[in-house]
C-alpha cells in the first residue's frame, strides 16, 4: 500500500513538472495565491464499529465535521486562457459519530488536499469568471492511536477573480472533492486492530473560498 501511494504522489509530481513546462512555453507568467475558506458538507459514512474481541459490531455513522481551512495554489497561466496548478489545503477539524451536532466526538482530525489542476477563463474586462479540475490525494490524520489513511481524490469549481493589476487580483470560488474511500474498506485502525469498517465509495465535501493571486 505505501509503494501504490508513493507511486501515485511520484506520477502527480511528474505530471505536474510536465505540464507547467508546457504552460511556461506557451505563456511565461507564474503565479501564487493563498486563501482560506470554510469546508462543509461531507459525507456521512456508514460503518461498523468493532467493540470487542469477538468481534461484534454496531452500525453507526462517521463524519468529518464542519470547519475553516487554509491553502495556497502555485502555478503558470497559459494562453487559452486558463492556468495549471498545485493546490494545497489543510483543514483541522473533528471525527464524530454522526452529524456535525452530535456529542459524540471521535477525536481531532486533520484533512489535507493535494491536488494537481487546471482552470479555464471567461475574461470579461477585470472579471474573469472560470472553471476547474483537479485530482490527487486527501490524507486524513487523526490524533490518538489511530492510522493516517490517504486515498486518490477528484476535484470540481467554478469560481471568480477580478483583476486589479496585471501582478494583483482577489479571487473567490467554491469546490466539491470526491475522495474514492473503497467500499466495505477498513479505516481509522489502532494500535490493535482495524476497529471501523467502511460501507462506501466515496466521501464528498464542500469548500467555499477567499484568497488574493500575485502574478510575476
Amino acid at each position: 500500500m505505501a509503494g501504490s501511494k508513493s507511486g501515485l504522489l511520484s506520477g502527480i509530481c511528474g505530471l505536474l513538472v510536465t505540464s507547467l513546462s508546457m504552460g511556461a512555453q506557451a505563456e511565461s507568467q507564474w503565479f501564487v495565491a493563498p486563501f482560506g475558506g470554510y469546508s462543509f458538507a461531507a459525507s456521512e459514512l456508514d460503518a461498523n464499529e468493532i467493540r470487542n474481541s469477538n468481534s461484534n459490531t454496531v452500525n453507526t455513522q462517521l463524519k468529518i465535521a464542519e470547519s475553516g481551512h487554509y491553502g495556497i495554489m502555485m502555478g503558470v497561466k497559459t494562453k487559452d486562457p486558463g492556468d495549471i496548478y498545485l493546490l494545497y489545503s489543510h483543514q483541522a477539524t473533528d471525527l464524530r459519530l454522526g452529524g456535525n451536532f452530535s456529542p459524540d466526538l471521535l477525536t481531532q482530525l486533520d484533512v489535507d488536499y493535494l491536488h494537481v489542476g487546471g482552470s479555464l477563463y471567461f475574461p470579461k474586462g477585470n472579471l474573469r469568471p472560470y472553471v476547474t479540475v483537479s485530482a490527487g490525494l486527501t490524507q486524513m490524520r487523526p490524533t490518538g492511536d489511530y492510522s493516517n489513511e490517504s486515498r486518490f481524490s477528484m476535484g470540481f469549481g467554478a469560481g471568480v477573480e477580478y483583476q486589479i493589476t496585471d501582478q494583483f487580483s482577489l479571487l473567490a470560488d467554491a469546490r466539491g472533492y470526491a475522495t474514492f474511500v473503497s467500499s466495505d474498506n477498513a479505516l481509522f485502525c489502532d494500535a490493535n486492530q482495524c476497529i471501523w469498517n467502511i460501507r462506501a465509495d466515496i466521501m464528498w465535501q464542500g469548500q467555499v473560498n477567499a484568497g488574493i493571486k500575485f502574478s510575476f
